[in-house]
């Protein structure tokens, strides 16, 4: 190993289009003294060629991992990421596999980009279509919100474009901001509607001031949204009782919730506006034109972290990734499915289950005396026409029951 023994054997590095001119004393002292340099081209590219080993990401990027951990002791790496590695970056990767490594960042694209608009962080929200598609932004779409965007690639923007107009967003403004913090830096604006630009530089972030016209549709993130807004065959947990089971589900950042006979998603949906982008759906349906109406609903809502397993439970359970809370919406009755989802929840995990038949009905109050748990029964009515009257009928009986898995 070369250089200051007392230098770090594993460090990331974020810079910017301006390259090394753009880092601090600390940041650029780490790169110098590095044995192998890694990262993508671009990124090596802001450094001059030294002699030194350089390593380009392979596909997939942790495939390189074991070849860098081989390296402790005899080499020091420094790792070359785009502006903060911590935030959709590299960094989350390395902070997990290589404990202790040092991460120098830089501004991150959103702090460049506020910069650049003059948006407080405080009243904008900074979101990444990385890895989902455009539908992602539905849940963030509310007139005189502001997003940034950091996007996939050059045709990203035209797409949100065309997607903000399919929503009643067309008048909303668009600015594209290429290549912040180097010479190559480029501003480009435009409406929704009229978007005047093909594909730009791939390097970008785009910022959204949302401005809705007609009857452009806002979502607010309390549960409870309108039954008609949902693609549906007429099966479902209603407005009322949609929001109430919200209620005893807990959503929380982060968790993992199984929603297990999930008709057409929508308590998975709300679970997930509820609980947060990091949070994630499990949604079990084993009939194909559900799953169908799961898929149209996850596009409408931007619920891109709600997967589809199909398939019947409780056998399709069996290797899904351990849930934080469990919704059993249809099944209660069936064999092995309470029992399958129970073993699987994690401890300190919630379980709800509904149920409208007298069967479903007696199974929870069985379940109810064996785990504990509270029962409920929620009874709802509407109002009517009768003839030139109004009157109220009765939507059909739910009960509902919740428990805690013990720590």
């Amino acid at each position: 190993m070369s250089g200051d023994t007392a230098a770090p054997w594993f460090c990331v590095v974020g810079l910017h289009e301006d390259g090394l001119a753009g880092l601090g004393c600390r940041a650029r002292a780490l790169v110098d003294q590095a044995d192998v340099l890694v990262g993508d081209a671009r990124l090596l590219g802001h450094v001059p060629e030294d002699g030194r080993e350089r390593l380009c990401w392979p596909k997939p990027l942790a495939a390189l991992f074991p070849d860098l951990e081989q390296r402790q002791g005899r080499q020091r790496i420094c790792v070359l990421a785009s502006g903060d590695p911590l935030v959709y970056g590299i960094g989350s990767l390395i902070a997990v596999r290589f404990s202790g490594a040092v991460i120098v960042p830089a501004p991150s694209s959103f702090a460049l980009a506020r910069a650049r608009m003059g948006w407080d962080e405080g009243r904008s929200e900074a979101l990444s279509l990385h890895h989902h598609g455009v539908e992602t932004l539905a849940g963030s779409l509310f007139p005189g919100a502001r997003l940034l965007v950091l996007t996939r690639d050059g045709t990203t923007p035209a797409l949100v474009a065309a997607f903000l107009t399919g929503r009643g967003y067309g008048v909303s403004r668009l600015t594209v901001l290429e290549r912040m913090a180097g010479p190559q830096e480029r501003r480009l604006e435009g409406q929704a509607a009229r978007w005047p630009h093909g594909s730009v530089d791939p390097l970008n972030v785009l910022a959204i001031e949302c401005l809705a016209e007609g009857e452009a549709l806002a979502l607010p993130h309390a549960p409870g949204l309108a039954d008609e807004l949902f693609a549906s065959d007429g099966v479902m947990t209603k407005r009322e009782a949609r929001a109430l089971t919200i209620s005893a589900l807990q959503p929380l950042p982060g968790q993992v919730l199984w929603d297990v006979g999930a008709g057409c998603g929508s308590i998975g949906i709300e679970w997930l506006r509820a609980a947060g982008p990091r949070a994630r759906v499990l949604a079990v349906e084993a009939k194909p034109a559900r799953q169908a109406l799961i898929a149209v609903n996850r596009d409408r809502f931007g619920a891109g972290r709600l997967e589809i397993v199909g398939g019947q439970a409780p056998g399709v359970l069996a290797g899904l990734v351990a849930p934080d809370t469990v919704f059993i919406g249809g099944g209660v009755t069936a064999e092995g499915v309470f029992d399958a989802c129970w073993q699987a929840l994690r401890p300190g995990g919630v379980l709800v289950a509904n149920a409208v038949s007298l069967e479903a009905e007696a199974a929870l109050a069985g379940l109810s005396q064996r785990f504990g748990g509270a029962l409920i029964r929620i009874e709802i009515s509407r109002t009517v026409a009768l003839g030139g009257f109004t009157g109220w009928k009765p939507m059909m009986p739910l009960t509902q029951w919740s428990t805690r898995k013990a720590r």
